[in-house]
């Protein structure tokens, strides 16, 4: 499934919020040893994340911020709660993905095994498939792998950033394919437990009479 590289406000939540979390299914190819192991660190981190919790900032290409609050809870389920007056809310209920926007009074619905989603809130976490990585890349305090689809169905690209010691993910970087960049800046990501199950319910508000979203 692809999304529309315009990237509308729903694309763009929907797209920020599942691409980088595609990350652990890296296609190894043409790594050294320590690129590699630097690879399997990072997934065996993100797979440990059964129950998380974070504040973020996403920052797009002009300059433009808003922040939210992400819980993950795995298998199968995630938040992305954008700050108002944004009314963004992004939910996986473990099988679909629910997009909700309250200022364009939209609602729409994706199944999770139809986004990248799927690839990081799965049981066991798959390093043999999905997309490429192009470059690991070390910093002072830390290291960046950059990815893109392994099957060449679009032509974006993620960069995600680690710290090193301890690990932590710190944040993303997703560039689309006329190259404009969107970025995604964790703040205080702690693991979390016990979680409330209705975090990762959404219900379309709105009348029956209403078309209903995509599913």
């Amino acid at each position: 499934m692809e999304f529309p590289m315009d990237l509308t406000r729903r694309s763009l939540a929907l797209a920020l919020c599942a691409a980088p979390l595609a990350g652990p299914a890296l296609a190894q190819t043409a790594l050294s040893a320590a690129d590699k192991a630097l690879v399997d660190r990072a997934a065996a981190y993100l797979e440990s994340l059964t129950e998380a919790r974070a504040r973020f900032v996403q920052t797009d290409s002009r300059g433009r911020s808003v922040g939210g609050e992400v819980f993950l809870k795995r298998p199968g389920k995630a938040r992305f709660d954008y700050d108002a007056p944004s009314g963004l809310l992004v939910v996986s209920d473990g099988g679909t993905v629910s997009v909700q926007d309250t200022r364009l009074k939209t609602f729409d619905k994706y199944p999770l095994s139809a986004t990248p989603l799927a690839v990081f809130l799965a049981k066991s976490i798959r390093l043999d498939r999905g997309v490429t990585v192009t470059r690991v890349a070390r910093m002072a305090d830390g290291f960046s792998i950059t990815a893109r689809d392994g099957n060449k169905r679009t032509a974006g690209q993620i960069m995600l950033t680690f710290r090193d010691r301890p690990m932590e993910l710190l944040g993303w970087t997703v560039t689309d394919a006329q190259g404009r960049q969107t970025r995604i800046q964790l703040q205080g990501l702690q693991r979390a437990s016990g979680l409330d199950s209705s975090l990762f319910v959404l219900k379309d508000p709105r009348p029956k009479n209403v078309g209903r979203g995509k599913v």
